[in-house]
């Protein structure tokens, strides 16, 4: 193939890895920003505390990143034995409609403990759908793009998260102008109801990607489950990368959606709508960083930028929710974005950073493990858990450590991670599977 002709291909399936994680993420992430402002009222039952319904509505929102692992595997399989683009297809499908069916939705106040019960059934189903969604779009970005351009292709891919919580969060800004009445009688909805548009043009697109040159030239699977290879051969990569993630995963929901319900605590009292406001903010300092640190990784070492920004989630750790407290909105607004700007150091190159952890053979399985027990373990419980210990202390400073302890934890972890290249990937051959690639330090 010719340079040119793998640019074009490496353009296309990063474009495509683009609109597909922006709608994944967006689908998720609007129910992240309903279950902070409005779900601990409509789904549970009256007379429950704010604090403690917010808790239970993180809880079902928690019932995704449990799920996720299970997606991994599902889809994991699915892309090792028959293509990364037939897996993608079918997880941007079923996230779609489960997220349409949230918008459905009766509230307690209509079915009762069926509403809940619902809520978790969907939430269980987009789990699902986006823990196969990830690794398959990095690996369609990464593995079109040649060897000195991985993580920048790898960015776009990253690039569906800011994204989809610019979307997310600048929709529910604009909802929440009709007021808190509004909000929680009808105008929740409309954000679910919006995902049946994007997935049709999400899955149009996937449908005309051409399948992972590394896939094809992957050789013949020896008859055994991806999961058993992955467990077997890239037991160890898959632990340090679980362990790279803490920030990338949990860091990232603990200064999103556990902070707009913080932030807007009546011990508190900032507004709704200048939480969601400086968070749309920031979600654009994200969305325009992530490609450039994502090039700068290919410039000066991929592993090296990631430890920069974590670093710099450690150093405003403190400022991130200590602001909130201020009467300056500028303030907010700029402290919200600074940290959104080292988060994307964190994010952007981790795309390529996880997918040559591991050589072609059950790379879609190990990296979708290794990202979405991560998930299940630090984004899921994140939330959570700083809720319940903000009260029980009354107090931010141990989220703040929690947050730093987060930082150390991945930068051990990746400091010992091994990296592969694929310029050796063999052709297709019959023959027991050989793990391609060869490992070299962080960079």
């Amino acid at each position: 193939m010719t340079e040119h002709a793998q640019s074009r291909r490496a353009r296309k399936a990063g474009v495509a890895a683009f609109v597909g994680t922006t709608i994944e993420w967006y689908d998720f992430y609007v129910y992240a920003t309903a279950a902070s402002l409005v779900f601990g009222k409509i789904f549970f039952p009256e007379g429950t505390d704010r604090l403690t319904g917010i808790a239970a509505a993180f809880a079902t929102y928690a019932v995704g990143f449990f799920a996720r692992p299970l997606g991994g595997v599902v889809f994991g399989h699915i892309g090792d034995r028959f293509g990364r683009r037939s897996a993608l297809v079918i997880t941007l499908t079923m996230m779609g409609a489960a997220t349409f069916l949230v918008g459905l939705l009766p509230t307690y106040a209509g079915i009762g403990v069926f509403a809940p019960l619902l809520l978790v059934l969907l939430r269980f189903v987009q789990g699902i759908a986006v823990g196969g969604e990830w690794g398959g779009a990095v690996l369609m970005a990464v593995e079109h793009a040649p060897e000195e351009k991985k993580t920048f292709y790898g960015g776009f891919a990253q690039l569906g998260n800011p994204a989809g919580a610019l979307l997310s969060t600048g929709l529910f800004s604009l909802l929440s102008t009709f007021g808190d009445d509004a909000l929680e009688e009808w105008a929740w909805r409309v954000p679910f109801l919006l995902s049946a548009v994007l997935i049709v043009i999400g899955v149009l697109i996937r449908l005309k990607i051409e399948e992972s040159p590394v896939f094809e030239a992957e050789p013949e699977p020896d008859g055994g489950l991806p999961l058993a290879h992955a467990l077997r051969t890239n037991w160890k990569p898959i632990l340090l990368g679980i362990g790279t993630l803490p920030i990338a995963v949990g860091g990232y929901y603990l200064v999103t959606t556990f902070i707009t319900a913080y932030a807007t605590d009546p011990a508190v009292g900032l507004s709704k709508t200048v939480v969601l406001n400086a968070l749309s903010v920031a979600a654009v300092v994200e969305l325009i960083a992530t490609l450039g640190v994502a090039w700068l990784g290919d410039k000066v070492g991929r592993v090296r930028v990631v430890v920069w920004g974590l670093a710099g989630v450690a150093v405003l750790a403190a400022p991130q929710f200590l602001v909130v407290s201020s009467d300056s909105t500028v303030l907010i607004f700029l402290v919200f974005a600074a940290m959104r700007l080292v988060m994307a150091a964190t994010y952007g190159p981790v795309a390529a950073v996880l997918a040559q952890m591991f050589g072609p053979q059950a790379r879609y399985t190990s990296i979708s493990v290794t990202y979405q027990v991560a998930g299940a373990l630090f984004g899921g419980l994140s939330p959570v858990v700083s809720t319940l210990m903000f009260q029980a202390t009354d107090s931010i400073v141990p989220v703040i450590v929690l947050l730093v302890a987060m930082c150390a934890l991945s930068i051990a972890c990746l400091l010992k991670a091994p990296q592969h290249t694929d310029d050796a990937a063999p052709a297709k051959s019959p023959g027991p599977a050989a793990s391609a690639g060869t490992a070299s330090g962080p960079g």
